[in-house]
């Protein structure tokens, strides 16, 4: 069964977007940026937020057409217009590029998704995670930490109201200071 995989950068003081929803303090250079390819090339899907599809939607369908664009950025814009994606939004009324609109978070579909054929799903988007992560959906959190503080803007994980017990399952440092966390629910079994 397929897994629902999150992918986060955040700051180290724990915001995934500034007061103003600026990302402008994300360190990603085409190391990391090659890095992300290679595991979002794999997934059978992105599952995003509104607002955080929009964002993509906004910059990726054309991204490779500008010549000042870098390769692993251009390489994304392939792998971003392909990949299905599933937006859960009450109010977008259209989307495009391989984009289906799910209204809702209810865990028997997102649990009809996960039993379908192809490689894991990721997660993106601060609200969104918080839902899944409220109905236990989260099999996996792979936390890219950025070396900057930011002081104030949207947290990644806010008010839990139950225990979420981790275990490490990997990390790595890259070059320009960006640490990725790799957590596994507690008693998963790492192989899978």
């Amino acid at each position: 069964m397929r897994k629902i995989i999150l992918f986060m950068s955040v700051s180290l003081d724990g915001f995934v977007e500034g007061p103003d929803r600026e990302i402008d303090w994300h360190r990603v250079d085409d190391d990391l940026h090659t890095h992300f390819n290679e595991e979002l090339r794999t997934m059978g899907g992105f599952l995003d937020g509104r607002v955080t599809y929009e964002l993509m939607a906004e910059f990726w369908p054309t991204a490779d057409a500008d010549p000042s664009i870098s390769g692993p950025m251009a390489e994304f814009a392939g792998i971003w217009r392909d990949m299905p994606k599933y937006v859960f939004s009450r109010t977008l009324k259209r989307a495009d590029w391989n984009t289906t609109i799910v209204r809702e978070v209810d865990a028997e579909e997102i649990a009809a998704l996960k039993s379908r054929p192809g490689g894991d799903l990721a997660l993106g988007g601060a609200d969104l995670t918080a839902e899944f992560m409220r109905q236990d959906l989260v099999d996996e959190y792979r936390i890219y930490v950025h070396p900057v503080l930011i002081g104030r803007g949207r947290p990644l994980f806010r008010d839990a109201d139950r225990l979420v017990d981790l275990r490490l399952a990997g990390t790595r440092t890259f070059g320009n200071g960006v640490v990725l966390l790799r957590y596994l629910r507690a008693g998963d079994d790492p192989a899978q």
